[in-house]
């Protein structure tokens, strides 16, 4: 029973807090673009080959988002014609860097930790882009334009019609993602209330040969800042938890938590939500493996 409750109360709060970062940032989002042009935002992020994808991974590190709260500027960067290479990069990029992220890396690892951080990760974010834009993965998109020319918007000429306007797309966005939300935040929610963390620590120890890619597999499900993990990531090498396992565990759930598989479905089809859980999975495990080595 004590359980259920955990669990009931971990969906509450997620789900409340899900509902109002993405209204808020879409609508932030749709305002921002009341006022920047989408013309001059592919001119800043449409640059052909690795600068493009340097450059959008360069956005993700800049911006404070977590996960779930990246999809809503995703869907804004694809209906402004950002090219989908830079796009997928800033997704990847975006829950994992920040200079939040790399000062507690710093304080609490070291600086070797936050060196080979930030690099790994950043290196997968641009790499990530181009795998998945040389797949032809572009076409799987779909409840957004991503090609074409710029997106027309009538100018309105006070701030509070503006604000209503970013709004009512941000609604509407919200809408065609409720369903997918719901399931995944239920999902989390479950495994939240009733997997016991020292299994987790008991399965990702340093004596399991496979410990780093079982620690990525466990990050996935839970939904979880960087900010948030890495001061328990301390504890959890304490415990006996390699360094490596404990990274690839935050790299799994900051980078790619059910309750974002779940959103992205709502934007993505099935091929492209499966390889970029792929990338991330990756990422996470060459991390691990980098920070045992160091």
């Amino acid at each position: 029973m004590n359980s259920f409750w955990v669990s009931l109360q971990f969906f509450a709060l997620i789900f409340a807090e899900l509902t109002v970062l993405f209204l808020g940032i879409s609508t932030l989002v749709g305002l921002v673009f009341e006022y920047v042009s989408d013309e001059t935002l592919r001119r800043w992020l449409h640059r052909k080959g690795w600068l493009g994808y340097f450059l959008g991974a360069l956005l993700g590190a800049v911006t404070p988002f977590c996960s779930c709260s990246t999809i809503p500027m995703t869907v804004g960067l694809l209906r402004a014609g950002v090219p989908f290479g830079a796009t997928m990069s800033f997704v990847l990029a975006s829950p994992l860097l920040n200079p939040i992220i790399l000062t507690m890396f710093l304080a609490l690892l070291g600086w070797k930790a936050c060196v080979a951080y930030g690099t790994v990760t950043f290196l997968m974010a641009m790499i990530c882009g181009a795998v998945l834009m040389w797949l032809g993965l572009a076409k799987d998109v779909k409840n957004v334009r991503i090609s074409g020319g710029p997106h027309q918007r009538e100018p309105l000429p006070t701030f509070a019609r503006k604000v209503r306007r970013a709004f009512a797309g941000a609604w509407g966005d919200f809408r065609g993602v409720l369903l997918y939300l719901l399931i995944g935040v239920a999902i989390g929610a479950a495994v939240y209330g009733y997997v016991p963390s020292d299994a987790v620590v008991r399965i990702a120890g340093p004596q399991n040969p496979l410990a780093i890619p079982v620690a990525a597999a466990i990050g996935v499900p839970l939904y979880v800042r960087a900010e948030t993990v890495i001061p328990i990531s301390v504890a959890l090498t304490q415990k006996g938890m390699g360094i490596g396992a404990v990274i690839a565990l935050i790299i799994g759930g900051a980078g790619m938590s059910i309750p974002e598989m779940s959103m992205l479905a709502g934007i993505f089809k099935a091929r492209l939500v499966a390889a970029f859980v792929t990338i991330v999975f990756l990422t996470a495990v060459l991390a691990g493996f980098v920070f045992s080595l160091i």
